[in-house]
């Protein structure tokens, strides 16, 4: 039985090479300056979506266990002002619209952060759709399934 209680916001805490460039890039990312800044740590406090994210700095080779991150939004016209804010705040981004994934239909932007995390925005324009035969489909959310490829448009 899941427990009652009033969640404030979701908490999401990743680990960067370089806390300094990673601030530049989440600076633009979410338009905010971050609320606490010390030696080799940051907090961003985001009003919409409501989120406590933090960047540790960790040395690290190669890349960690996350997919990539998501902010899902209402409309498409949300995901292109999203991406208009993105690119006019020097970031590089790459659309995939009517795309399907995770079995869903989605248009979506996307943005790198400077360790190769990728953040998605993105609206669900047709859910809960069925599986392909396995000769016609591609492994849907599988690595690298709703990830962007390695080349980025700006869109400036």
């Amino acid at each position: 039985m899941p427990v009652n209680v009033t969640a404030l916001k979701a908490h999401l805490a990743i680990n960067v090479r370089d806390v300094e460039q990673s601030i530049q890039f989440y600076r633009k990312m979410f338009g905010i300056e971050p609320a606490k800044v010390r030696k080799g740590y940051a907090k961003f406090d985001i009003q919409n979506p409501p989120l406590n994210f933090t960047l540790s700095q960790v040395p690290f080779t190669d890349a960690g266990a996350l997919s990539h991150m998501g902010i899902q939004v209402e409309s498409t016209a949300d995901v292109v002002a999203i991406r208009q804010q993105w690119a006019e705040a020097g970031l590089f981004t790459r659309d995939e619209m009517q795309t399907d994934c995770c079995y869903a239909t989605q248009d979506k932007t996307w943005v790198r952060d400077p360790d190769g995390n990728e953040w998605e925005a993105f609206v669900v324009l047709v859910d809960n759709l069925p599986e392909k035969p396995a000769q016609q489909a591609e492994a849907c959310c599988a690595p690298g399934c709703c990830a962007p490829a390695a080349q980025e448009v700006s869109h400036v």
